[in-house]
């Protein structure tokens, strides 16, 4: 693989997507960016400027200027948040809602086409092919099917417990002092903890458990700290990691919090991979010996309300 195997791929894709856009002006009378944006507040309860940039990665002024344009022609409406006054809600109007809705018929139709193209012996393997490409250049993300998040069932704690340390023992060599580290976590929850400031989800995929996190109070004043964030090896590649962090940040900014830290070490690549395209940064990080091995600890922060935003 080069850089212009790569390269030739993207100019053969583009292509093709041009072409069966043609004449049909997918996206008209908006350019693609505005009709992500439609396509994120149509598929959200509740955002703010600060998440849409976050999730699109988008700068701030130009965000802007595609806010102010929807907001003249009616297809947004921004007030204050519920959980922070200096945060700016967006969200769809009644129009907006049609608008997203015919720009995602228009998206549905365009695939159809390119579908109806391929001979349905070669739909697997073509399938295939977009998963790898997915699994490999897009952090092991895949599309978020039949996915639920939910609090846990009665034994689900103790699962908790079970699959962290069997698979820190598996993939990292932990030793049996991270299982009672985990142990000790999950029973203070269990034993004493405020529903409305701390929770724990549970991910489902095809109705078994394969992932789960924690958000807890820590001791620093405002301060929720996410915790335990595990997704099953055979569940990776569904988005279930982003989609698990994400609910810790939407709930700890709801109940009020101004900011949410997590420790890791550095041998977790994936999770802070995850974070990090959430908006976590580096705060300190520290050697110590920990689990039966030689780690370096790193503290990581979340500023869940900023000024302005």
């Amino acid at each position: 693989m080069t850089v212009q195997d790569i390269r030739s791929f993207n100019r053969f894709y583009t292509g093709l997507i041009g072409a069966l856009d043609y004449g049909r002006h997918l996206y008209a009378p908006y350019t693609l960016t505005e009709a992500r944006v439609l396509y994120e507040l149509a598929h959200a309860d509740s955002l703010d400027a600060a998440d849409l940039r976050g999730r699109l990665g988008l700068d701030a002024g130009y965000l802007s200027r595609i806010m102010n344009r929807f907001e003249e022609a009616g297809l947004i409406a921004r007030g204050p948040s519920r959980s922070d006054p200096r945060r700016r809600r967006v969200t769809l109007t009644a129009r907006g809602r049609e608008t997203a809705a015919l720009l995602d018929e228009r998206a549905q139709d365009t695939v159809g086409a390119l579908l109806d193209r391929v001979a349905p012996g070669d739909r697997p393997r073509l399938g295939e092919a977009m998963r790898t490409i997915q699994d490999i250049l897009g952090e092991g993300e895949r599309p978020e099917e039949s996915v639920e998040l939910r609090e846990p069932r009665p034994g689900e704690l103790g699962w908790i417990v079970q699959r962290n340390a069997a698979l820190y023992a598996a993939e990292y060599g932990w030793n049996t002092e991270y299982e009672g580290l985990v142990a000790r976590i999950v029973a203070d929850f269990a034993e004493d903890h405020d529903p409305h400031l701390e929770r724990v989800w549970i991910a489902e995929l095809a109705g078994r458990p394969a992932g789960c996190v924690m958000c807890v109070r820590d001791e620093a004043p405002g301060t929720a700290r996410l915790r335990l964030l595990l997704v099953e090896p055979e569940a990776r590649g569904h988005g279930l990691g982003d989609r698990l962090v994400r609910a810790v940040i939407d709930f700890a900014r709801g109940a009020g919090y101004r900011d949410l830290v997590l420790w890791t070490n550095d041998v977790l690549g994936s999770a802070r991979r995850i974070y990090q395209r959430h908006g976590f940064v580096l705060v300190t990080e520290k050697p110590h010996r920990s689990f039966g091995r030689d780690l370096v600890g790193q503290d990581w922060r979340l500023e869940l309300h900023e000024p302005g935003g």
